[in-house]
């Protein structure tokens, strides 16, 4: 990948970052990145190994789980201030991410993380997909 596209598509991905909780679809961030949607979704997906909306969703539930522990929302409400429009979809794909329920995850005692500082504690928390993979299948 050219050094010029990488840095666009950097800029796509600070745009997730930051405005996470706005409406953003793969035509807006191709055209931060300065790029066709389709090759933006395509050169994305090469360079940070998922789509741009899931990159976006991780990046919502990321931002959920940490409203959920504060416990002072409902789920609803954290739905709807991480940018998500419709309850069911959040709640499955927080479930298909997490591996529980939203509101399992917030009636949970987090008090173990109140004393980790917030960088290491995002790490940790971080939702992936992926996580499954890594576990290896009993024999």
């Amino acid at each position: 990948m050219r050094p010029d596209e990488l840095k666009h598509l950097r800029r796509a991905r600070d745009l997730i970052d930051r405005e996470y909780a706005r409406p953003l679809d793969v035509p807006a961030l191709a055209r931060a990145a300065l790029m066709s949607p389709g090759h933006f979704s395509r050169q994305f997906r090469a360079a940070y190994g998922e789509t741009p909306y899931s990159y976006l969703m991780t990046r919502r539930i990321e931002r959920a789980k940490a409203l959920l522990r504060r416990g002072d929302l409902s789920v609803t409400e954290v739905c709807m201030a991480v940018g998500c429009t419709s309850l069911g979809s959040f709640s499955a794909r927080f479930t298909e991410l997490v591996g529980e329920s939203p509101s399992a995850y917030r009636a949970r005692n987090h008090v173990a993380l109140a004393t980790v500082p917030g960088c290491w504690a995002k790490l940790v928390t971080r939702p992936s997909r992926n996580r499954e993979a890594q576990v290896s299948p009993a024999s």
